[in-house]
């Protein structure tokens, strides 16, 4: 349980900032500004990444994870909390103290600050609905933007309900309807559905692709299904590229113009699915379940290339555990973004066990009250 916790948290950490770098850029662009393709730690895309982006003034690259990791831990935060399962409730309760109250190093600010200091749009509507506006839990996700904000951070659950798809999809669903809604909101639970089904002992690339086919619903079950297909004929992530972006554009209400996207895009749909974990199970298929091929497949996607590596990554490093990921990348990254990749991993193993255990009593109580019907 602990090597598998490790593997998918540190693995999520690593892809996160290695996919840093290049978000939002075009794979073409991103081989001129790197003079080839990613194949580690590198710089910002943007030398001048503090004045390049003034709405968005981050030293992605250099090894810095961004919030798609500093919401996982949060989330483990929850966990460690509770001790139990998770529900909406809890983001409201335990959630959103965190992200608002808790003082952490934000390495791509360069300083210390509330992770809410940090967070997109989409996840600072955390805040506002549940925060200021006092909405019901349950439904405080609907009217967001439609993304893969929820999705990103969901690793946790998958861990906690390891070995359990359905379980995880189920928590992971309830609890981002706290978030996210829509195709974002279903996103998130396949997932958590699919690091449950890659921590099972033994498990494959080809039972956590079945997990979440057998799992997803509306367009995010169809882009799963035809990125998978195409992934299929490929075995190396640069050429798979352009062919798993081909795949997923129909579903995908971004568009090609990635800085540029429609009016359509980001709205509530049940025929379209986000980019970002299609393409992350793409790249783990291509990969062969490898980490290394998968999150330098995701890496040189682009677009939102750090959310998308942050799903393989995690997903990779929940088969293959702790050893999985190279260590130089981890170690790494652990300095340059000076936060321990591993306590968290560490601490969600221990939880997990502990929920594993409340189940397992839960259930004899149920069993022996059916049986009494029986």
């Amino acid at each position: 349980m602990l090597d598998k916790s490790v593997g998918c948290l540190v693995g999520a950490a690593v892809g996160d900032a290695l996919g840093g770098a290049t978000e939002t850029a075009l794979p073409e662009q991103i081989r001129a500004r790197y003079g080839g393709w990613v194949e580690g730690i590198v710089p910002p895309y943007h030398a001048d990444w503090a004045t390049a982006r003034p709405l968005a003034p981050y030293h992605k690259g250099d090894g810095h994870i961004t919030d798609d990791t500093l919401m996982t831990h949060a989330l483990v935060r929850v966990y460690a909390r509770k001790r139990d399962h998770l529900d909406a409730f809890d983001v409201v309760d335990r959630l959103v103290p965190d992200l608002i109250e808790r003082v952490v190093y934000i390495p791509d600010l360069e300083r210390e600050g509330v992770a809410f200091h940090r967070l997109a749009a989409a996840e600072r509507w955390l805040v506002t609905r549940l925060h200021h506006a006092h909405a019901d839990p349950r439904e405080a996700g609907v009217g967001n933007i439609v993304n893969c904000g929820a999705a990103m951070y969901m690793a946790p659950v998958g861990i906690v309900n390891a070995g359990d798809p359905a379980g995880a999809y189920a928590e992971a669903a309830d609890l981002t309807g706290a978030h996210q809604h829509s195709y974002g909101r279903e996103a998130a639970a396949v997932f958590a559905a699919c690091v449950a089904a890659a921590a099972a002992p033994g498990a494959t690339v080809d039972d956590v692709v079945a997990a979440a086919l057998d799992l997803a619903r509306d367009g995010t079950r169809a882009a799963v299904d035809a990125v998978v297909k195409e992934a299929r004929g490929h075995t190396d992530w640069r050429t798979a590229i352009p062919a798993l972006r081909a795949a997923v554009a129909p579903f995908d209400t971004v568009g090609e113009e990635y800085h540029s996207p429609g009016l359509g895009a980001r709205r509530p749909s049940r025929v379209h699915a986000i980019e970002e974990l299609p393409v992350a199970i793409g790249m783990l298929v291509v990969a062969g379940g490898d980490f290394r091929a998968a999150v330098l497949g995701a890496v040189n996607y682009g677009r939102d290339a750090d959310s998308t590596a942050t799903m393989a990554g995690a997903i990779a490093g929940a088969l293959g555990g702790s050893a999985a990921v190279p260590a130089q990348w981890s170690a790494a990254v652990a300095e340059a973004s000076r936060t321990d990749l591993v306590q968290p991993a560490a601490t969600l193993a221990e939880v997990a066990a502990e929920v594993f255990a409340r189940d397992r009593e839960r259930f004899a109580r149920r069993a022996e009250r059916f049986g009494g019907l029986a």
